[in-house]
């Protein structure tokens, strides 16, 4: 990227990409202006955004938030474990999340995501921040109705499409530390985190993958989303805000068209579905009251 922009008095920068006259553009925020380039200026609010960076690949944590732990009544590993999730999983900022017909139990994760800015291979986790291109907000969305049969791969649980927004922006020069993490659900606050609150840190995250596996410009790593994640409904709104990274905001949409019913697991509403989408409540298997649909 060519453009450059005067760093805000914290020394972060943010970029975007967007759709502009029909093509794909990067830009850089100023303010509430969003620059490209060749000088043309859009507003921000009424911007059609992309994903800010186009990975090869995502890969996610699954617990790294203390919060998350202590509400699951669990404990963890001596070392973090991972899942990944298809770069067709990928949505935008105010991109539309669907439900599809048949679900019940689409869970917001409000994360932040680690972006790789250099090939990154066997790197101390002292050194793993000289990787690091910069970071966004991040919804790991969880469709939870197919736990059941994808509990190990996940694939379908956090890999259906539309399931990873990433966005506004890739900001620049951000110290992850001592940063707030917020989900709110139309307008209320649903999710209260904070990054000082995470087992491994977010370079440490980064040197563990990179032992193995090689990680390339654009790569997306997301971090863990703290307690209280909980369902949503089409017709919802849910924006996650992070520190100095801005605010992602999707609404939740109905699918079209329900699961095929002929061919492979269906989704399921058991108790192991039900605690995992509520919180862990392990206490209320068999005397749960109703859920909304």
């Amino acid at each position: 990227m060519n453009t450059t922009r005067t760093p805000s008095q914290d020394g972060t920068r943010e970029y975007r990409r967007i759709l502009l006259d029909g093509a794909i553009v990067h830009v850089v925020r100023e303010g509430e202006t969003l620059i490209a380039g060749d000088g043309r200026r859009v507003r921000a609010a009424t911007a059609r955004h992309l994903p800010p960076v186009q990975p090869s690949k995502v890969i996610a944590v699954h617990l790294n938030h203390r919060s998350r732990v202590e509400e699951f009544q669990t404990s963890l590993p001596s070392a973090p474990t991972y899942f990944h999730k298809p770069v067709s999983a990928l949505n935008a900022h105010g991109g539309a999340v669907v439900r599809p017909e048949g679900c019940q139990y689409l869970n917001y994760e409000g994360e932040i995501a680690l972006v790789i800015g250099r090939v990154c291979r066997n790197v101390a986790p002292d050194d793993a921040g000289h990787c690091v291109a910069g970071y966004t907000v991040a919804n790991d969305y969880g469709l939870h109705d197919f736990r059941d049969t994808d509990a190990g791969s996940m694939l379908r649980v956090k890999g259906s499409d539309t399931l990873c927004p990433l966005g506004p922006g890739l900001v620049t020069g951000w110290d992850f530390r001592g940063k707030y993490l917020r989900t709110y659900v139309n307008g209320e606050l649903a999710q209260d985190g904070c990054t000082d609150e995470m087992t491994w840190d977010m370079h440490y995250l980064v040197a563990d993958i990179a032992r193995t596996i090689t990680l390339v410009p654009g790569d997306v790593l997301l971090t863990g989303t703290p307690a209280h994640s909980r369902p949503v409904r089409p017709g919802d709104v849910v924006e996650v805000e992070a520190e100095g990274l801005g605010r992602l905001t999707n609404r939740i949409v109905a699918g079209p068209t329900p699961v095929r019913g002929d061919c492979g697991a269906q989704p399921t509403a058991s108790e192991e579905v039900l605690s995992t989408a509520f919180g862990g409540d392990w206490e209320y298997r068999g005397i749960r009251p109703p859920r909304r649909p």
